[in-house]
């Protein structure tokens, strides 16, 4: 997509709101609240219509009509600690929400921060919260901050340090990047060379999924087809796993929530048949993946001598055939809507791998944060020992995960956009999927990042409140003892902001 079909969009926008906006101001406040929970306004739908266009723009990885079908029938389960929500019905979609960044947001009167404060105030005070309570609230149109509880202190993030690594690998490499798995000629034989992408699937194609991973079937397929070309039907295979260095395993492996983190795997190392959330996961990933591999050439009339090893491919060795991930944009977005861990370590080490570090833990962490450096954002002190979240040591604050949010939703910058498009839902997708049932003005409407560890519970994201006005949060708690409690009082938090005209 290009910028001048964006332009055209946003013509078209504007002209549509001309007249929207007479009507939507001459509303009375009760009348605009009851129309952006009900969506019965023909105004706003025209709205919608029309935001959808720039929303849409280059940035639909098939994340929105992947919310659609999962609204629908939700299912399955999420990373970290989150759990499914049980069988609670889910409320009808409140869904008059324009596109992120468009006019419609700045013409909307932004709340007070003495209104905001007073919302907010008495819900810090929460026995529920930890002992360490941050917060940060940001009108995402302006970037000024209308509410902030030492918004600078860093606390442990948990899996909200997704949306650094996300607008981090975004900025080094843009959305429409891919990771290679190939296969290279070696002296006799062939290498199964590991790019880092963990979506690698050797599963059959998903029916009726809109965006496919890559596929193990279909490079061998071509790998077949390739050495037959050459009258080979026989061959030994090696695998490659030099694109990472460091340690393969997480400090906190082994661990259902992630595998070991190597270039080459496929599933995420699953043994099981899940596609999200924890699960019993390979402890060489990248040795099952070389078999797998071996057992699918043999069924395509290919004999693989042997038992594959461990290579190195050539510098400049032959391409036979490559496989190419979804572009990071649908991977950024897969991972915040499941916290997926497996992604993150690896866009963590892609961002490496573009900015000259060592695709390594520390090595990523470095290229994460000169990256975030380059957008002038606050990072003093801030620490990025993983790419997941996972790890304790890891340090942010409120105020950069809002600043974070308002790039992300910034018209300045449309290489961020999967951020925004990739927060779980509340009440309908992802980790939030099973929150929100009481929340009457937070369902549909909360848009945000979850973060879930023992004794640390946090909460960034984005909502438009009670005036049609775009704000950013983020709700940061540590050392909690109820996990139900506390993720309880960040969505209240978070709903207040939804309700919230705030004048």
């Amino acid at each position: 997509m290009t910028r001048s079909a964006a332009g055209s969009a946003r013509t078209a926008y504007r002209s549509a709101t001309d007249s929207a906006r007479t009507a939507w101001w001459s509303a009375s406040r009760q009348q605009r609240q009851t129309v952006r929970l009900t969506a019965s306004s023909t105004v706003l739908g025209l709205l919608v219509a029309a935001g959808a266009v720039v929303a849409a723009g280059p940035w639909d990885s098939g994340q929105r009509t992947a919310e659609r079908a999962r609204a629908a029938a939700p299912g399955g389960t999420r990373g970290e600690h989150h759990v499914p929500g049980g069988g609670a019905r889910k409320p009808s979609a409140p869904p008059v929400l324009a596109a992120l960044g468009s006019p419609a947001h700045g013409a909307a009167p932004a709340p007070s921060a003495e209104g905001i404060r007073n919302a907010l105030a008495p819900l810090m005070k929460d026995p529920a919260l930890g002992s360490l309570r941050t917060a940060s609230v940001v009108d995402a149109v302006t970037g000024r901050e209308l509410f902030g509880a030492e918004p600078a202190r860093n606390a442990t993030p948990a899996s909200t340090v997704k949306l650094a690594v996300a607008t981090a690998a975004l900025s080094a490499l843009g959305p429409e990047h891919r990771i290679d798995t190939t296969v290279a000629e070696n002296a006799g034989g062939i290498v199964l060379v590991g790019g880092g992408d963990p979506t690698l699937t050797a599963r059959a194609p998903e029916q009726d999924a809109q965006d496919q991973p890559a596929s193990l079937r279909a490079l061998a397929d071509d790998t077949a087809r390739a050495l037959k070309k050459r009258g080979a039907d026989k061959v030994r295979l090696g695998y490659d796993t030099s694109a990472y260095t460091g340690p393969l395993l997480h400090p906190i492996s082994p661990n259902e929530n992630i595998a070991p983190v190597s270039p080459l795997m496929a599933d995420e190392g699953r043994l099981d048949d899940t596609r999200s959330g924890p699960a019993p996961r390979d402890g060489d990933p990248a040795a099952s993946a070389a078999r797998t591999f071996a057992t699918l050439l043999t069924e395509r009339g290919i004999t693989v001598e042997g038992t594959p090893a461990k290579a190195t491919a050539p510098a400049q060795a032959r391409r036979l055939a490559t496989t190419r991930s979804l572009p990071l944009s649908g991977l950024v977005e897969r991972m915040l809507t499941h916290s997926d861990n497996d992604i993150a370590e690896a866009l963590a080490r892609q961002t490496a791998l573009a900015t000259g570090e060592p695709a390594s833990f520390d090595g990523a962490g470095r290229a994460v944060r000169k990256t975030l450096a380059k957008l002038k954002l606050p990072l003093t002190d801030t620490v990025f020992e993983d790419g997941s979240g996972l790890d304790r040591d890891d340090k942010v604050s409120a105020a950069l995960l809002t600043r974070l949010l308002v790039l992300a939703t910034s018209a300045d910058h449309p290489e961020l956009r999967p951020i925004a498009t990739g927060l779980p839902v509340a009440g309908f997708t992802g980790t939030l999927s099973g929150r929100y049932a009481d929340e009457r003005a937070g369902a549909g409407t909360v848009r945000a990042k979850t973060g879930t560890l023992t004794g640390v519970n946090t909460l960034a994201g984005t909502v438009v409140d009670a005036d049609g006005r775009l704000l950013a949060f983020a709700f940061m708690t540590n050392d909690t003892t109820d996990p139900q409690a506390a993720q309880q009082a960040l969505d209240h938090m978070a709903t207040a902001v939804a309700n919230c005209g705030c004048r």
